[in-house]
């Protein structure tokens, strides 16, 4: 393998993002604000802090610091409770048998991810012992689509950027990766994410030819 693996969490390994948007809504509706799915598309790979300054925004409403912490934290814990409900069930299509074929073949692997309960998520899944290195919400202080996650996913596996393949749902992380000059793949709607230099529509769509083109891509 010539090339390192990164990949984001919510929406690429698990489906984490039915929970994001039960919750997002619920503490929507409680100041009165409509929340939509297109709305939570945008969410995506952003940092909570950020989505609920997205949330006030579109609402047209502002809360004090005070209300605006446990806000986030309610947010969290309801989140949380549905996390604690996962099983192997919530990984999505593909993706264990990508994992299995990649430890195989011994490329670097690591998981770079907004999320503050990456780790939790791996766990409660059975997918943890696939990384060697996690960086998540509480390791990076810049949110994507600043590539900082990604770039200290590169450090701690000991790979250039620029030999690193980086597997994103998000339009956020997808500009994060080709902002570090990594090889960018959407997982999801192209229409939304054609900054992407490959596009699938989950991993069951890629074949090992296409894996061999993904490997020896060079930007």
């Amino acid at each position: 393998m010539k090339k390192a693996f990164i990949f984001d969490l919510d929406g690429v390994i698990v489906d984490t993002a039915k929970f994001h948007f039960l919750a997002w809504k619920n503490l929507a509706e409680s100041l009165d604000i409509s929340f939509s799915k297109s709305q939570n598309e945008e969410l995506k790979g952003v940092s909570r802090v950020e989505s609920l300054h997205k949330i006030l925004k579109w609402g047209n409403t502002s809360i004090s610091d005070e209300k605006f912490e446990k806000l986030m934290a309610s947010k969290n814990e309801e989140y949380l409770a549905y996390v604690n409900q996962m099983t192997k069930e919530d990984i999505l299509p593909g993706v264990e048998e990508l994992l299995v074929y990649l430890k195989e073949n011994k490329p670097p692997i690591a998981l770079g991810s907004a999320s503050k309960n990456a780790r939790r998520i791996l766990d409660k899944v059975g997918l943890a012992a696939y990384f060697e290195a996690i960086v998540d919400g509480n390791e990076v202080a810049k949110a994507k689509p600043n590539p900082e996650v990604f770039l200290k996913g590169c450090e701690l596996l000991g790979v250039e950027p620029s030999h690193a393949i980086v597997f994103e749902d998000s339009v956020a992380g997808i500009e994060a990766a080709n902002a570090a000059n990594m090889i960018s793949v959407g997982i999801g709607d192209k229409r939304i994410l054609s900054e992407a230099d490959f596009n699938f529509e989950g991993f069951t769509e890629l074949k090992p030819d296409q894996f061999e083109i993904l490997i020896n891509f060079n930007k």
